[in-house]
């Protein structure tokens, strides 16, 4: 592991973030987000205090993100609407900076694509996470767009399914720690990202080197670190 991408989902942790990164400068890499969940229930002001943050921090951020979509949780119609409409502003901010952008989009995947789409300053855009069906991920590459697997993909059949047929050059790897860690109840860490590594080099047949080396280049491209 020769770097790590932090991202912030809130004010606090996006100052979180940052103060991580430049205490591991070159190591540790932060991007400002603002996380769906939340945005359903702000109000403008908190809104606009972290789009302000974003846009005085930008030279020391890699990327914009998490923002997005996450109609798991949510499920009112408005607070939804809510979620598409602050998904713009923050599509708006990576495409006027041309900053790439990390996507959260649980059980939204289709509907952040379609989005996403006609912001085409945009350099790069990442889906964090990704569980959506082949055919949108089809059409994600289509645009040269990348998804990223986190360590879920060790026991999750649905995951494995996926990026088996995803070609190595659209992957980035992660673990979205603390969460989804190997076993119920425990801590995710970012060290384990060797073990979504070595899953997808066992799915495609292929060196757990070939892959490390692969999804390596792909990231410090994207993120132009």
């Amino acid at each position: 592991m020769t770097a790590i991408i932090n991202s912030g989902t809130s004010f606090d942790g996006n100052i979180s973030s940052l103060k991580l990164a430049n205490k591991h400068d070159g190591f540790i890499y932060t991007s400002f987000g603002f996380h769906p969940i939340s945005s359903a229930k702000i109000g403008e002001e908190v809104l606009n205090k972290v789009i302000n943050q974003t846009i005085s921090h930008m030279d020391e951020i890699v990327a914009i993100g998490e923002v997005g979509l996450d109609f798991f949780y949510v499920k009112d119609k408005s607070e939804r609407e809510k979620q598409k409409k602050i998904f713009h502003k923050f599509a708006h901010l990576a495409n006027e900076y041309k900053k790439p952008i990390l996507i959260h989009c649980r059980d939204a995947e289709r509907k952040a694509f379609n989005i996403i789409k006609d912001y085409e300053d945009i350099p790069e855009v990442i889906f964090h996470c990704f569980s959506g069906s082949l055919k949108t991920a089809k059409r994600i590459m289509n645009l040269d767009y990348k998804m990223s697997v986190a360590t879920m993909i060790c026991y999750s059949k649905k995951h494995q399914d996926l990026f088996k047929e995803i070609p190595l050059e659209y992957i980035l790897t992660e673990t979205d720690s603390p969460y989804l860690a190997l076993e119920r109840g425990l801590r995710n860490e970012p060290v384990n990202v060797k073990n979504a590594i070595k899953k997808i080099a066992q799915l495609k047949g292929i060196s757990y080197g070939e892959v490390d080396k692969i999804t390596e280049s792909t990231a410090k491209k994207v993120f132009g670190i």
